[in-house]
């Protein structure tokens, strides 16, 4: 799955969904993740058939081990492979990555959280947030955007930014003590006749991003929900924990393309 805003010749991204893997069970069956204890061989086989698919060395993926905290990384060559076979090589404690190096694939792995994924043109730079509502309270779309800014020169007017696949308004169900800190952004919060709050993250790291200078048409959302789409996403909530994760990849190609 794609962001039709992001058919740039000089980048290669995409949603993963659970579909075309080797993974049984719970994590049926395009599991992408060490951490949730499906078979490692299964979970490299699965990353190499997406790195197939999306022309990409999966022994180059740069992964960060998400904490839903706000740490964002800059990724260079040094980085290569971080992650790409195992959890204890991810990026410590890192839930965004930015690099303006070509052949560098910036993955990361989701399961209801919101992927949110960043182009800037003028610069050839890109990154790759993990926001859940703790890294959306955080605003580390926003940090991200900053992140770029600072390394590589990045004016967020001109940014391009994809909301992805992510629990959405109709399923993700939370206790007021949540619900009530994302009140900051207006209608983020709505509640149901039966007393219960739902928060829309999609809405909320829209928000976040145009608070942080992005054009309101230079961003894109994906609104699809993964407890909906049971046949086509893996969902924590929906699964009571015991599921696969898809994954969000986005790389900068080869010079010269």
């Amino acid at each position: 799955m794609q962001a039709e805003a992001f058919d740039l010749p000089w980048m290669a991204h995409a949603f993963s969904t659970r579909l075309g893997g080797v993974s049984e069970g719970a994590y049926t069956s395009l599991n992408l993740s060490f951490a949730v204890g499906d078979r490692p061989e299964r979970v490299v086989e699965n990353r190499r058939r997406l790195a197939g698919a999306l022309g990409y060395d999966p022994q180059r993926m740069v992964c960060g081990r998400q904490v839903h905290g706000d740490k964002v990384a800059v990724v260079t060559l040094g980085e290569a492979g971080a992650g790409a076979l195992g959890l204890q090589t991810a990026l410590p404690a890192t839930d965004g990555l930015i690099t303006g190096t070509p052949g560098l694939p910036l993955v990361a792995y989701f399961a209801d959280c919101v992927p949110v994924v960043f182009a800037d043109p003028e610069n050839r730079a890109i990154a790759l947030a993990h926001a859940g509502w703790r890294g959306t309270l955080q605003e580390i779309a926003r940090k991200a955007l900053e992140k770029m800014t600072e390394a590589f020169g990045t004016h967020p007017p001109e940014c391009l930014v994809s909301i992805g696949p992510a629990i959405g308004p109709c399923c993700y169900e939370v206790d007021h003590s949540v619900a009530a800190r994302f009140t900051r952004w207006g209608p983020t919060v709505g509640a149901k006749k039966s007393g219960k709050w739902f928060v829309d993250l999609w809405e909320a790291n829209r928000q976040i991003l145009l608070g942080a200078g992005v054009r309101p048409e230079r961003i894109t959302v994906i609104k699809m929900c993964t407890a909906c789409n049971r046949e086509l996403m893996f969902s924590h909530r929906r699964d009571g924990g015991e599921t696969g994760r898809m994954a969000a990849v986005v790389m900068l190609r080869s010079e010269g393309v």
